[in-house]
């Protein structure tokens, strides 16, 4: 049985990580406001991109010369994916989630006989990802957006994705993602971005506008040019964000729970050092008694 110090060493180590993580909480709920606040700030933006993209896609489909980004490069043997996640831990299964999906995707399309290709975003995706599949990563980026996330860091990701584009290194990128939905909610995301893939809403709102007759100047083929480029730097943007917002979530629901479950350490604790305490002075009540009674 432990002595009376070690449990009150044992409670003293319990409260000064119980501070910790309250405050690691409350900096995750401030930063948290903020994230998700241009998370879903940029979605509107994002999603009317992809609406105009895809109905401008609509009138040029099957059509000759079409912008590589829309039409590819005829193939979808190589795939790039653009894996996103945090710099740092102690944000529950935030990163683990997206690693765990990568490796999914990456096993399935192995399993077709496809290549793989990884750019990393974040060092824990990085470390994860490079203990099981070391020669997939061409490319990583760390401490995107450390001090405050711009658009600047999502040129960054997208030039290097569009470089790698230019190369011939890939027929198809999709990014890999958290997206925000709540605190304790993040839905795990998988996102085709090159080629450009209409999502499922934008193409039944294209549907339904097809009726509509534009003119275009210049011609669809150069506005999708022009807009593609900037549509996936965009979508880079969104993800970079819905990934921020989710951390902070993540980070904060994990250190709630690390705050919970040191404060039941606590109770636990003390109710074992009062017991053995009264143990002891009952023990020392009873030889003294017994002295007494022996003369």
């Amino acid at each position: 049985m432990p002595s009376l110090k070690d449990i009150r060493n044992r409670i003293a180590s319990v409260k000064s990580t119980q501070k910790i993580t309250s405050a690691m909480k409350m900096v995750a709920a401030s930063k948290l406001r903020r994230a998700q606040e241009q998370a879903e700030a940029g979605r509107p933006y994002a999603e009317r991109m992809g609406r105009m993209l895809a109905s401008l896609a609509a009138n040029v489909a099957g059509g000759p010369g079409g912008p590589r980004l829309m039409t590819g490069t005829g193939s979808d043997q190589t795939h790039l994916l653009v894996v996103m996640t945090g710099d740092r831990g102690l944000c529950g299964g935030f990163n683990s989630s997206v690693v765990r999906e990568t490796r999914r995707a990456i096993l399935r399309l192995q399993a077709e006989g496809k290549t793989v290709k990884l750019l990393t975003v974040g060092r824990k995706g990085r470390d994860l990802l490079r203990r099981e599949f070391p020669s997939l990563i061409v490319a990583s980026f760390e401490e995107v957006g450390k001090k405050r996330l711009s658009f600047a860091d999502a040129d960054r990701v997208t030039a290097k994705i569009l470089e790698l584009f230019d190369a011939g290194q890939f027929d198809v990128a999709t990014i890999v993602y958290n997206k925000f939905k709540s605190a304790m909610t993040q839905i795990v995301t998988l996102q085709q971005v090159v080629p450009f893939a209409a999502a499922p809403e934008a193409a039944s709102d294209t549907a339904t506008e097809a009726s509509a007759v534009y003119e275009f100047e210049p011609s669809e083929e150069a506005i999708l040019a022009d807009l593609l480029p900037r549509n996936l730097a965009i979508q880079v943007y969104s993800a970079l964000l819905e990934s921020a917002a989710s951390f902070f979530g993540a980070q904060m629901t994990a250190m709630d729970n690390a705050t919970r479950n040191a404060g039941e350490m606590i109770k636990k604790y003390t109710l074992i050092y009062n017991r053995t305490r009264q143990a002891s002075i009952t023990k020392e009540l009873i030889e003294i008694i017994s002295g007494a009674e022996a003369l």
